[in-house]
């Protein structure tokens, strides 16, 4: 029997089912999500790593600007994100989702709605994927594309933790050591996700019910006009106070998730978010994003400077959340 993560004295299974229990026409409520320039990165690094404490304390979100990865990089990923997406469902059934790489439909269950979340998925898990690509006559450059694309948001992740590093007072390249994706033990993941157009007799189905993440730092790339992301710090959870977050392109959404939580002794929050479904009058297509996942190597231990909780390998501490997290076949 998988055995529940605590923090704060509460089960987080328990916590995601009571963050998912607002109405979908609820009032949502004004917070500063703060956007962090990372502009001239290693003369302003002390400043940086100050910001970004402040912000993942208070709300356990934040944004990046000026964060080195190229617009037209992130274009080509969701241009190629979109295509795979399009293939038929037969062609993506070749490549299943297993040991959290490849594909998946409808198959993640959050305990805050227990029901499917309304989207597909396909995840990019380097060490696991030899048998999960589309060939280069099904998706021609998509390889060489994505893995491109994932080794710039690794390099920005391990830039990002390096401030939360020097903060927890661990070495500087503690985290990049943590996550080294020449191992076979990396367990890093790329996701591309696509949530369904809606039709009106949906109304009220969440696109993804009310989570938080398992990893260490999400990174969260947005296309404009396709919303619905929300997000509730986890103090705030009984009062149900959500605040949307508009998708731009020239930012990144970063927030803070459970295996840092944990290893942070709670110092950083891992806060809850959501992405519902459009409401009348909104935009009713589909919804395209990328959410790239620093989750540590399978064989590191997972201590905090201040010993809170027991070690635990990040390979133990990612399967008890997985397994909480998707349907059983």
């Amino acid at each position: 029997m998988t055995q529940s993560i605590q923090t704060e004295g509460y089960a987080l299974q328990e916590l995601e089912k009571e963050a998912g229990m607002g109405a979908m026409g609820e009032e949502t409520f004004a917070r500063e999500v703060r956007c962090i320039d990372l502009s001239d990165f290693e003369n302003r690094k002390s400043e940086i790593a100050d910001a970004l404490w402040s912000a993942a304390v208070e709300i356990g979100f934040f944004q990046v600007s000026h964060h080195g990865i190229a617009l037209s990089d992130i274009r080509q990923a969701f241009s190629m994100t979109e295509d795979f997406f399009s293939l038929p469902d037969g062609v993506k059934a070749q490549y299943p989702l297993a040991r959290n790489a490849g594909w998946e439909n409808k198959s993640q269950v959050r305990p805050s709605t227990r029901t499917p979340d309304q989207k597909e998925s396909y995840q990019i898990t380097r060490p696991l994927m030899q048998p999960l690509w589309p060939s280069e006559q099904e998706l021609p450059a998509f390889k060489q594309t994505m893995l491109g694309f994932e080794s710039r948001c690794w390099q920005l992740g391990m830039k990002l933790l390096s401030c939360f590093a020097l903060k927890l007072g661990f070495p500087e390249d503690f985290f990049e050591q943590a996550h080294n994706p020449d191992q076979q033990t990396y367990q890093s993941t790329l996701r591309m996700l696509h949530y369904y157009a809606t039709e009106q007799s949906e109304q009220g189905m969440w696109r993804a019910g009310a989570h938080t993440d398992f990893d260490c730092l999400t990174l969260l790339f947005q296309r404009p006009g396709q919303g619905g992301l929300q997000v509730c710090p986890g103090k705030d959870r009984e009062s149900q106070q959500w605040t949307s977050i508009e998708p731009r392109e020239d930012v990144i959404t970063c927030n803070i998730g459970d295996m840092l939580m944990r290893w942070s002794d709670d110092q950083l929050p891992s806060n809850f978010h959501r992405v519902r479904s459009p409401l009348p009058g909104e935009y009713q297509g589909a919804r395209y994003s990328l959410a790239f996942f620093c989750q540590a190597n399978k064989d590191v231990e997972i201590l905090g400077p201040q010993a809170k909780y027991p070690a635990i390998s990040a390979e133990d501490y990612l399967q008890q959340r997985i397994q909480a997290n998707f349907a059983k076949g």
